[in-house]
């Protein structure tokens, strides 16, 4: 009887001490776990920090190093915050919120008056974004010469520098076209010949542009017979002068024009020397003038390029700046030889020059390709 008493107690206390024991490691858990839990949420939320009046630029560095993303709502104009400066965030700072979220912020314009810049003797381009960043617009644009500002610089300006605007106001220029050229009366270059008359065209710094062909009977051939502008006319520095010839369609060439059927071989050598000379080859086909050719070139070398043969054009050769050839190249009556007609691989015509540079031995050349303006040179021995 006094046995089974004592092994009953025994029994309810080790079920006690089991039941404390399972008890305490519950209870263990459940702090480990909200611990953790907590541990892990703290680390999921950060405060947002304070950004009025703070540059963007570095807002978005600040944001973007603690895991927060930064939205612009827009933009207002701010007597008090600086341009591209913050003036309004949300959430408020001090708050938390956790990583990844949006922070919402507007963006200082600047004052709604500012005084206008001074734009006086800046270039064109360095006026431009003077304007931009201070939010003006650019209404008119006149241009004039002048003595004292270089071409493209600002001469003048509307609203004068100094006074206060509004932004968004517009703004107009004056600007320079450089130190007024000269004015001459254009020379008669009738009954001249081309040559002649490039000469004297270009002593007055006028420039050559479209040579037309036109026979008439009874006047000199091979003469200037009408030219645009008209003798007596003013013009001005680099003024473009337009030429007719008397000339039958289908004169022969001179002798160092080689030709077939159609295209034109022209060929001019180098006199012998030390110095290099500047050679530019200017076209006139087709009613349109261009360079085709403008390189230095060593002395004893000779310069090869083939001309469409099919049309009326002119070849004005220069060497050093100063004209030496003039020469017509016709469409007709070429010396006989075998043909080669003149065209691409599109049915395109007359839209393809070659130039061959040809050593005084002839043993190296160099030859250049031109074509739709592509350029592709190759060396041969």
């Amino acid at each position: 009887m006094f046995k089974g008493s004592f092994k009953e107690k025994a029994i309810i206390r080790l079920s006690k001490i089991s039941l404390l024991f399972i008890l305490f490691v519950l209870i263990l858990t459940i702090s480990a776990y909200l611990t953790l839990t907590l541990i892990i949420k703290s680390e999921d939320k950060v405060v947002v920090p304070d950004l009025i009046g703070k540059d963007v630029v570095l807002i978005l560095e600040m944001l973007s190093d603690i895991g927060l993303n930064t939205k612009i709502k827009g933009s207002e104009y701010s007597n008090s915050i600086p341009k591209n400066h913050v003036i309004f965030q949300e959430p408020e700072p001090g708050s938390e919120i956790k990583k990844r979220r949006d922070v919402r912020i507007i963006i200082s314009k600047g004052t709604k008056k500012i005084l206008m810049p001074n734009l006086k003797g800046l270039s064109i381009q360095q006026a431009r974004l003077i304007i931009e960043e201070n939010g003006l617009r650019l209404n008119k644009l006149s241009n004039t010469y002048s003595e004292n500002r270089k071409k493209n610089e600002i001469i003048s300006q509307f609203p004068s520098p100094g006074i206060i605007i509004k932004r968004e106001a517009f703004v107009n220029l004056l600007v320079s076209t450089g130190i007024r050229p000269n004015a001459y009366k254009m020379p008669d270059i009738k009954g001249q010949s081309l040559e002649e008359a490039i000469s004297l065209i270009e002593s007055f710094n006028l420039l050559p542009e479209k040579i037309k062909f036109l026979f008439i009977e009874g006047k000199a051939e091979n003469t200037i017979i009408d030219q645009i502008p008209l003798s007596g006319h003013k013009v001005i520095e680099g003024t473009y002068v337009n030429i007719t010839i008397n000339r039958k369609t289908g004169n022969k060439s001179h002798e160092y024009l080689r030709s077939t059927e159609g295209i034109t071989l022209f060929k001019y050598r180098l006199e012998n020397g030390f110095l290099k000379k500047h050679i530019r080859l200017r076209l006139n086909i087709f009613g349109v003038s261009t360079d085709i050719f403008d390189s230095f070139m060593e002395p004893g070398k000779e310069i090869w390029t083939l001309i469409p043969g099919n049309k009326e054009a002119t070849i004005l050769l220069y060497e050093d700046g100063r004209l030496i050839k003039t020469e017509i190249i016709s469409s007709a009556h070429q010396p006989h030889g075998r043909s080669v007609p003149l065209a691409q691989p599109n049915g395109d015509r007359g839209n393809f020059h070659q130039f061959i540079i040809v050593d005084k031995g002839n043993a190296v050349f160099k030859a250049q390709v031109m074509r739709r303006g592509e350029r592709n040179a190759f060396i041969r021995t």
